[in-house]
C-alpha cells in the first residue's frame, strides 16, 4: 500500500507541475504586456541634445516658457536661447556662430540667410504694433498721429530692425513725420526707454507692452493703420543636432507650442 501511495503522490506531483508550467508562462506574458514599453520607446525616439536657438528679442518671455515646456516633454534635451534684434541674429549666422535654429521677427531677415537654413522657414506666430506710453499715459496719447507732436520724446527701433521697419512703414502710410530722440537696436530696448521714463512713447509689439503692464500702457493702433509682423523659424545647416533642431521647430507649430504663444498674446500664424 505504501508503494502504491507513493506512486500516486509522484503522479500527482508531475501532473501539478505540468499544469503550473503553462500558467507561469501566461503570467510572464501578461507581465510583459503590462510593462509600459511605449513610454520607454517614445522617450528613446526623442532626440536628446544641447540646442542653441537664436531668437528675436520680442520672443524673450514666451520662449523662456516654451523652452521649459519643451524640455519637460523631451527629457534629455536642453535649450539655450540667445535673444537679440533679428538683424544681429542674421549677422551671427553669417559669421558662423554655433547655433541650431533661428527665429526672426520678419521673413526678410531669415530669407537673408537662406543658404544657411536646413529647411524652408515656418511662420510660427504673428504680432502687431502698439504705442507704448508711460504708466497711466501721462502725455494723453490717443492715436498714432499724436506721435508727430514735436514736444513728445518718441523712441523707435533702428530702421534695420524688423520692428523699426514696421514702425516706419505704418508712419509713412499715414504720412506721419516723427523725429525720434533715439533709434534702438531691438524692441526690448525701445520698451526699456519708455519704462524708465527716458521717452514719452515708443512703437513696440503688442506682446512686449503686455509683458510690462505695471510699467507701461498700450495705445492700440487700428488694423487699417497697423502692420502684421511674422515670425519664421527654421533649423540651421550648421547644427550638430539637426534632428533635434527640426523637432523643436515642428513643436513650435504644434498644439502645445501654439497654445503657449497665443496665451502670451501672439496671433495664429
Amino acid at each position: 500500500m505504501s508503494h502504491a501511495f507513493s506512486r500516486r503522490r509522484a503522479a500527482a506531483a508531475v501532473l501539478t507541475a505540468a499544469l503550473l508550467v503553462p500558467l507561469a508562462a501566461c503570467g510572464s506574458d501578461d507581465g510583459e504586456k503590462d510593462t509600459p514599453k511605449s513610454t520607454e520607446d517614445s522617450a528613446a525616439s526623442v532626440p536628446k541634445a544641447q540646442l542653441t536657438v537664436l531668437a528675436a528679442a520680442s520672443l524673450t518671455d514666451v520662449f523662456k516658457t516654451a523652452g521649459a515646456a519643451y524640455e519637460k516633454a523631451h527629457p534629455g534635451t536642453k535649450i539655450t536661447f540667445s535673444f537679440a534684434g533679428s538683424q544681429e541674429l542674421v549677422a551671427q549666422v553669417k559669421q558662423g556662430a554655433p547655433a541650431d535654429a533661428l527665429v526672426t521677427a520678419d521673413t526678410r531677415s531669415i530669407d537673408g540667410v537662406g543658404a544657411e537654413l536646413a529647411a524652408d522657414p515656418t511662420v510660427i506666430a504673428k504680432n502687431r504694433l502698439v504705442v507704448a506710453t508711460g504708466e497711466g499715459n501721462p502725455k494723453k496719447i490717443d492715436e498714432l498721429r499724436d506721435l508727430a507732436d514735436t514736444e513728445l520724446k518718441v523712441v523707435l527701433a533702428a530702421p534695420e530692425v524688423p520692428v523699426g521697419k514696421y514702425s516706419q512703414k505704418i508712419l509713412d502710410a499715414q504720412k506721419i513725420v516723427v523725429k525720434p530722440v533715439s533709434q534702438e537696436p531691438n524692441v526690448r530696448a525701445v520698451l526699456s526707454k519708455v519704462e524708465l521714463g527716458e521717452a514719452d512713447a515708443g512703437l513696440v509689439y503688442k506682446t512686449d507692452a503686455d509683458s510690462a503692464p505695471e510699467k507701461v500702457d498700450a495705445v492700440e493702433i487700428p488694423d487699417a493703420q497697423n502692420a502684421v509682423a511674422e515670425y519664421p523659424a527654421a533649423p540651421l545647416k550648421a547644427s550638430k543636432n539637426a534632428e533635434a533642431a527640426a523637432e523643436f521647430v515642428r513643436w513650435l507649430s504644434g498644439p502645445e507650442g501654439q497654445k503657449i504663444l497665443q496665451d502670451a498674446g501672439f496671433q495664429k500664424p
